[in-house]
């Protein structure tokens, strides 16, 4: 960790890297595997018959303690048995995770974002046969004074219903290694600022996961990205 880390930001953590998907040039370094995990997926709006849409995360992503880059493999399946049709996909950032690119996929202006995000892409898809997966390579960055979070959305093509949604899920580590180069963080963990004596991490964006879709709707209509949800409610959990 360089003297100028140390200095600006005092929670950093530290660790080695570990796998995603794929690496993107200038990010920490990880082993290809396919990202494994629909940790906090679930079912919002009823897709057409014979349409499954899921999404998966890494398990483990690596941010390069320096730059605070990272890479993250974000993908979407189609588990039903009838092609999907067109459907859009978006990757959402909160808090300490800010998406910075999405290849093949384009941004969402940043007063179309749902409430309480800082970055988003969408990534439309014509079809996705049945059985089919189709994955992205997400450049982003992660604040570790922070807790960091991101979110998976699939919804159809013109964004009027959200048949899945995953997260938003955080990334983090309760175990930070100070001077390593790079620290890794696990799926579903909040995470947890190294130094000692700080009872939690600042606090930004929703106070809830979910909130009530409001005037955000008509903003992501307008981006072609519309009915991303944050309902208090708890709809159906995918059944893996």
């Amino acid at each position: 960790m360089s003297s100028r880390r140390t200095t600006t930001i005092t929670g950093s953590l530290v660790a080695a890297s570990f796998s995603v998907v794929l690496i993107l040039s200038g990010t920490a370094g990880a082993e290809a595997g396919e990202p494994g995990s629909d940790q906090g997926g679930k079912s919002v709006d009823q897709a057409p018959p014979g349409v499954e849409t899921t999404t998966r995360l890494p398990e483990r992503i690596s941010v390069d303690n320096e730059s605070e880059k990272t890479s993250i493999t974000a993908m979407v399946k189609n588990e039903g048995n009838k092609d999907s049709g067109k459907i859009n996909l978006l990757v959402v950032g909160f808090d300490g995770l800010t998406v910075k690119g999405v290849k093949g996929c384009a941004p969402i202006p940043a007063n179309s974002l749902p409430e309480g995000s800082n970055s988003g892409f969408r990534c439309a898809l014509d079809h996705l046969a049945a059985g089919a997966s189709k994955s992205y390579a997400v450049d982003a960055t992660y604040d570790l004074g922070k807790a960091g979070k991101v979110c998976l959305p699939v919804q159809s093509g013109d964004g009027s219903k959200t048949y899945w949604q995953q997260g938003p899920v955080p990334f983090g580590t309760t175990n930070p290694s100070p001077d390593a180069p790079a620290t890794p963080l696990l799926l579903g963990t909040d995470n947890q600022p190294v130094n000692p004596g700080a009872d939690e991490l600042p606090r930004t964006g929703p106070a809830r996961e979910l909130l009530p879709l409001g005037t955000t709707a008509a903003a992501l209509l307008a981006a072609g990205a519309a009915g991303l949800w944050w309902s208090s409610r708890r709809p159906r959990r995918q059944e893996s």
